[in-house]
């Protein structure tokens, strides 16, 4: 049995030629494509900075796991190991941890907890600490379970979206949910149809994966925080803005609730 550090040690292989560019990077686009969670993840931590002091600087952690993602999934695509698919993965799990316990509201919360945050911290807590360890039974499933958590995020905020009438919002959630559908197939159509993407010479859909999800997780970021003013801060309006005209959104913290959103 290879070691878990073994270039190659993982059972997943991604439809990019391997070592064709490089003797010490497997995949060189999937690898390089990770570059942007380590110039979006700084830059938000950075427009966000008012909003995090205001409303939780466990969003630091969540951005910084961004990031972490970015720096496993270029070490698991350098060297397609166990290791780095094991480390990708659990990176992602605590990611989703962190945002299901700054951003979901509280209506959707287990009716046993009562709407208490403190307790669905601790009961998400927990549930990601028992999961972890699970990683290491089935890892080749990990990454389907791991999407199919979005759907439910996607479920939540497609309820958001009927209850506001607010325009930024309900642009931010179409545009959030576009990128990530794209994405997301763009995923599957490498995984599961790797033999004609081989065929026709086109090895990049997972790169574009990486792309497009690095861009996903800010207007994510940024939707998930303005349907949790609506809950969270009563006495505070966010206002959306952009980093790149219309391209790039963040959150700007503003005091007059006047100026909010439905």
């Amino acid at each position: 049995m290879p070691s878990i550090f073994a270039y190659q040690s993982s059972e997943v292989d991604w439809c990019e030629s391997n070592f064709q560019y490089s003797e010490l990077v497997a995949e060189f686009y999937n690898t390089f494509t990770n570059i942007p969670f380590f110039i979006f993840g700084p830059l938000m931590m950075l427009l966000m900075h008012p909003y995090a002091q205001k409303r939780s600087r466990y969003i630091y952690v969540f951005w910084v796991l961004f990031m972490i993602i970015g720096l496993f999934s270029m070490y698991f695509h350098m060297t397609l190991s166990f290791l780095g698919q094991l480390l990708d993965e659990i990176a992602i799990l605590w990611l989703l941890g962190s945002g299901y316990s700054i951003w979901m509201p509280r209506c959707y919360f287990p009716s046993f907890l009562g709407g208490n945050r403190s307790q669905f911290i601790r009961l998400v807590f927990v549930t990601t600490v028992v999961s972890t360890p699970l990683s290491f039974l089935r890892p080749t499933v990990n990454a389907y379970v791991l999407n199919s958590i979005a759907l439910h995020i996607v479920y939540i905020v497609c309820q958001e979206y009927r209850k506001t009438s607010n325009k930024e919002l309900r642009h931010l959630i179409e545009v959030s949910v576009v990128l990530w559908a794209i994405a997301l197939t763009s995923w599957i159509s490498d995984r599961l149809l790797c033999s004609f993407w081989q065929r026709i010479h086109f090895f990049y859909l997972h790169s574009i994966w990486h792309v497009l999800i690095s861009i996903t997780f800010p207007y994510g970021m940024v939707t998930m925080a303005l349907v949790d003013a609506n809950y969270e801060m009563p006495g505070e309006t966010l206002k959306v803005r952009y980093w790149l005209e219309t391209i790039g959104p963040w959150a700007a913290l503003c005091g007059n609730p006047g100026d909010g959103q439905e």
